[in-house]
């Protein structure tokens, strides 16, 4: 087993207790209906388990309390999610009088997501999380340090075996939940290396300065089976981007060739809305652009691809006539034109994201539109006018797509 990464952050604080863990209901039909929590029975459902713990983590660290998650692929499929944060409270819930830890691990939309205490931005989708993945395991086992102590607690088929119980000293904080699928609720129970990368390595770029560890100790049949298995040094990967998005979108690029060498790179809080644009553009024709609320994908756009895509043809229309580039007689570019060969990533973090489908495949919240084009059209111009060559390049690219 890895060594338990070292906490550097020690913010544990008494915003996120026991008492914050707010219940909206039970989790009776999961295991019935676990399409309708996790999506499929099949490897994509399996991955899903994975993403929901990871989420917790990551949402730790989007509060500021993380800055390393470690998930091990176990033999005999077994998984492990490990992380330094401040650790699922485990104190007596005041009104359902069983452990906090307890009620996470029970029950369906139980979790510091929800009441206006706990966290402020969360990427877990509708909250289910830790207590599905519980539901559709034969065992878990989840381990607390927190407050100086260690505590653990044991479950057969989402029921607990143990109570929650302290097992000694810690000087260090954070949960580890290590868990196995239910192989009768599950078609398969084989793990896809290169999706887990894949998926893990995005939520790095949008996760900026969280350090995150792959490692695969599964058995050599297990690697075999697995025809995306990459054999790494020590069957370890690791992830860490200091550069968020920007990274992200020269990892994007980096088989492209770039109109300019300067990447766009802007991180703004506007009123209630954290913002994180980059962008670059490429002789590609076509647009590389994803966007994400709360570290969560919308395939389908929504409010803050809305104010990215105005903002983008208005500033640089503006910063086009302002410079002669376009004449009196020539008309404007379109969006069309402007989003030729873009590859961009919009992130927004909000603390009452609204999603249109129970996919959240479209951003619904009107709010965030105008904080998008706000923050882009503002330091984009900035940009164009501190980096001309980028610019000249950037516009001649938008013209010859429009003549084209």
């Amino acid at each position: 087993m890895p060594k338990t990464p070292e906490n550097k952050t020690k913010k544990t604080d008494d915003s996120y207790s026991a008492k914050n863990i707010t219940v909206l209901e039970g989790l009776q039909a999961v295991r019935k209906r676990p399409g309708m929590y996790i999506g499929s029975t099949g490897q994509q459902g399996l991955h899903h388990m994975i993403w929901e713990v990871v989420d917790n983590a990551f949402d730790e660290a989007m509060a500021g309390h993380c800055d390393h998650v470690i998930v091990e692929l176990l033999p005999d499929h077994w998984i492990s999610v490990d992380d330094n944060g401040r650790g699922i409270p485990t104190g007596m819930h005041p009104i359902k009088k069983i452990s906090a830890l307890e009620l996470v691990l029970t029950t369906l939309h139980a979790g510091g997501k929800f009441g206006d205490s706990g966290y402020k931005v969360s990427g877990g989708l509708h909250g289910v999380g830790v207590s599905v993945v519980n539901a559709l395991s034969t065992d878990l086992i989840a381990e607390i340090h927190r407050e100086g102590k260690s505590w653990i607690q044991e479950y057969k088929l989402g029921v607990p075996k143990t109570k929650v119980k302290e097992i000694g000293k810690s000087n260090k904080t954070g949960t580890k939940i290590t868990y196995r699928a239910d192989t009768s609720i599950f078609e398969t129970l084989d793990y896809n290396w290169k999706t887990i990368i894949d998926h893990l390595r995005q939520q790095s770029y949008l996760t900026k300065g969280v350090r995150v560890t792959i490692i695969d100790k599964r058995s050599k049949e297990e690697k075999e089976a697995d025809k995306s298995a990459v054999q790494f040094a020590k069957n370890t990967h690791e992830f860490y981007f200091e550069g968020g998005i920007a990274s992200y979108v020269k990892h994007i690029n980096k088989h492209k060739e770039v109109k300019h060498p300067n990447v766009f790179y802007v991180e703004k809080q506007y009123e209630d809305v954290l913002v994180e644009l980059s962008l670059q553009y490429t002789n590609d024709y076509n647009e590389s652009s994803f966007a994400f609320a709360n570290n969560i994908i919308n395939p389908d756009g929504g409010s803050h691809v809305a104010g990215f895509r105005t903002a983008l043809t208005r500033t640089l229309n503006s910063y086009a006539r302002e410079k002669t580039i376009l004449k009196e007689k020539d008309k404007n570019l379109t969006g069309d034109d402007v989003r030729e060969g873009l590859t961009s990533i919009i992130s927004v973090k909000i603390s009452d994201p609204q999603f249109e489908g129970q996919t959240k495949a479209k951003l619904g919240n009107p709010e965030v539109r105008n904080a998008v084009d706000t923050v882009l059209s503002e330091s984009l111009l900035i940009f164009l006018e501190e980096n001309p060559r980028d610019a000249e390049a950037i516009i001649g690219q938008c013209v010859l797509a429009a003549k084209a």
